[in-house]
């Protein structure tokens, strides 16, 4: 479903799209997450070298809004509920600002955790 605005001179569409791609990127900005977890069709195509800017992201959208689900990677030792809090703030931010699209929930999944070279290393040498 897109996002219709109807103005005087016409309509702005905004694809799905474009809102799960702007809620990869602004999610991917805050300090502490690795990246996102997009399932097996997702890390296929990864390894083919296509890196898709819709990995881990899903939305369900209405003529109200949007709620998006969030599937994410954080660093060893971050803060889970501090970077869960400056993620959603920061998608819903962006996405409103720039499509003014409103944004019912964002839902955060964490799917992983990234462990430093050095504690990988350690766990193989053990």
């Amino acid at each position: 479903m897109e996002a219709i605005e109807k103005l005087e001179y016409g309509e702005i569409k905004i694809a799905d799209e474009v809102i799960v791609t702007i809620a990869g990127l602004a999610a991917t900005e805050v300090d502490g997450v690795t990246g996102m977890s997009g399932g097996l069709v997702d890390g296929i195509a990864e390894k083919l070298g296509k890196r898709s800017l819709s990995k881990g992201v899903k939305i369900e959208a209405s003529d109200e809004g949007v709620a998006i689900d969030l599937y994410i990677i954080v660093d060893y030792g971050a803060k889970i509920p501090d970077i869960a809090w400056k993620i959603q703030d920061n998608v819903k931010t962006i996405i409103e600002s720039m499509t003014g699209i409103k944004v019912f929930d964002v839902n955060i999944h964490i799917q992983g955790v990234n462990f430093p070279k050095e504690i990988q290393e350690d766990n193989v040498t053990s």
